[in-house]
């Protein structure tokens, strides 16, 4: 018998589908060669493959995070199955001595006591005011004031070579592969990676994965007896909490972008190419969404939501179904109402293909709309889609911790940064400052985004055809 129960949650699945398209796509471009072109160049920039690198790691933790399931509970009639209301992920699973590991109130990153003042009764009567003891941070020591340096010390070495040596079996591992593949001498192709002759950077994606293999594996090191970056306010392991946000920010980075993206090709593309009545009704109805403020618009919109499911409570099973439905509706609300601007764009420069002379032959010809909009126009704005998704995706996942932040944007009990950023912002005042959930959050916060610009700016500048123009102009001289 099983010892779970697979729970598919709606965001799962969806999960699933872009993955699967991802790949599917990945699959028909490599088959075509005007296709792979502009990819190549993509490949072939440093600062993409750099933020592709951190992109890829932030990607697999919430890939692991969207495998959930129920685990099986013991009960005494072996012929009934019966399972935990909690949905895990397989992320959990992995981050088990975080997410175990709970604390009574705030603790520093690498803390040994709480952060805060508690009454003790003392063995001969009386009270004083000490700093309590913390159940797991630094429990293995019998002495703190001795052992404590020397053991984050030992325990962040160890952590090092360990990344370290991972970082080394992985490089040495692709330089063996990619000698053979070629038909050459390691020892050749370690020098060219070295002096970074070769056509991907590959140097750079090295050098990208080194650090984060070593902070890594010291975060590994420490994690098992203490709270690297602190906990909270319940005693939650705040790098427990950053990690489980991910998948939070990368949902609502990609399936809000999949939902915008019909309505903005559709519509954009109805509306340069027949223009007349079609063009004045899809104009007046962005014109009317634009006009209408997007926070109050989506505040509404979510509270009708959360109005509609707290009144079909039997809907759901567990409680993570019901967040998850959350989360699906603002990434649809969301879409709705930031389509408009690709809408324009995708307007303006159909506004222009219909004019071309290739256009106008097939006119002539008697090809039909349907044929002339699927050969001709929407594979000539697709540029236009592709660069305005990638960077679509870093506003975004701020717009979710905004959102979150005013109380409009995911379940409250679902990890998000803008959810540990609301939680921290009332504890920025105290004495002292709890100041590391912020910094948490905003941490990996910033390395999302970044990356995520990063590689958005080499897809740009591989796909516009103006950067291109421009970039062979400035080199003609030369």
């Amino acid at each position: 018998m099983s010892g779970f129960k697979i729970v598919i949650l709606p965001t799962d699945a969806l999960v699933y589908l872009l993955a699967a398209v991802v790949a599917a796509t990945f699959w028909y471009v490599r088959r075509r060669e005007h296709l792979r072109t502009p990819w190549r160049r993509v490949v072939q920039s440093a600062s993409g493959m750099v933020g592709l690198t951190v992109l890829l790691a932030f990607i697999a933790i919430g890939l692991l995070d969207s495998l959930h399931f129920r685990p099986r509970l013991p009960a005494p009639d072996s012929d009934r199955l019966l399972y935990a209301v909690d949905v895990l992920s397989v992320l959990d699973v992995v981050l088990q001595p975080l997410r175990g590991h709970s604390e009574k109130t705030y603790s520093a990153p690498l803390a040994t006591h709480g952060y805060a003042k508690e009454t003790v009764l003392l063995p001969g009567g009386g009270e004083q005011r000490v700093f309590p003891r913390l159940i797991y941070g630094g429990a293995q020591l019998m002495d703190v004031a001795r052992d404590y340096r020397a053991d984050i010390a030992r325990r962040s070495v160890v952590g090092m070579a360990a990344g370290l040596a991972v970082w080394l079996v992985v490089i040495g591992g692709f330089v063996a592969g990619m000698a053979r593949r070629n038909g050459g001498l390691s020892g050749a192709m370690w020098r060219k990676l070295r002096r970074g002759e070769t056509t991907v950077p590959w140097r750079a994606i090295g050098l990208t994965a080194l650090p984060m293999c070593v902070l890594g594996g010291m975060a590994v090191a420490l994690a098992g007896n203490y709270h690297v970056l602190g906990t909270d306010k319940v005693g939650q392991d705040v790098l427990y909490e950053a990690l489980k946000s991910v998948r939070t920010a990368l949902v609502i980075g990609t399936l809000t972008t999949l939902l915008m993206v019909p309505f903005a090709i559709v519509f954009g593309i109805a509306a340069g190419y027949f223009g007349g009545w079609i063009d004045d009704a899809i104009q007046y109805l962005y014109t009317t969404l634009n006009s209408i403020p997007a926070v109050l618009l989506i505040a509404a919109s979510i509270l009708m939501m959360q109005v509609f499911i707290d009144r079909h409570v039997e809907w759901f099973q567990t409680e993570a179904e019901r967040a998850d439905v959350r989360l699906l509706v603002l990434c649809a609300i969301l879409g709705i109402t930031n389509w408009t601007g690709l809408c324009r764009l995708l307007r303006g420069e159909t506004l222009k293909l219909r004019e071309l002379e290739y256009i106008q032959a097939a006119h002539a010809f008697g090809m039909r709309n349907a044929r002339i909009l699927t050969r001709h126009i929407l594979p000539n704005v697709m540029h236009i889609v592709l660069i305005t998704v990638v960077l679509a995706f870093s506003d975004l996942v701020l717009a979710e911790a905004v959102l979150s932040y005013i109380g409009v944007g995911v379940d409250p009990s679902m990890n998000s940064f803008g959810t540990m950023i609301n939680g921290a912002r009332l504890e920025m005042a105290r004495e002292p400052m709890v100041w590391w959930s912020l910094a948490s959050a905003f941490f990996f916060m910033v390395a999302l985004v970044l990356a995520a610009n990063l590689f958005a700016d080499a897809v740009r500048d591989a796909f516009d055809p103006r950067v291109r123009t421009r970039g062979m102009t400035m080199r003609k001289p030369a």
